[in-house]
């Protein structure tokens, strides 16, 4: 899932990026990665044993970025 607050007059073009995955260890991993758009940002990854604990995880970090149009004047959108 790829997110997006852009306002080019203001000079804010921000990604947000969140995947989750299976491991081979049978683990859920959601990868999280947030930055200027065009620019290799910063990420973090984390491992649930199971998918309800992920899912809350997932939430959560949305539930952030639903905060932003407050915090950085600009509101978050899907991409892609």
């Amino acid at each position: 899932m790829c997110l997006a607050a852009i306002d080019i007059s203001r000079n804010i073009e921000r990604e947000y990026e969140i995947y989750a995955a299976i491991d081979l260890f049978g683990a859920v991993v959601v990868d999280y990665h947030w930055g200027r758009r065009g620019t290799k940002g910063q990420g973090r990854r984390r491992s649930f044993g199971d998918n309800k604990a992920a899912s809350k995880f997932v939430d959560a970090l949305l539930r952030r970025r639903s905060t932003a149009k407050k915090r950085i004047g600009v509101a978050y959108r899907f991409n892609r």
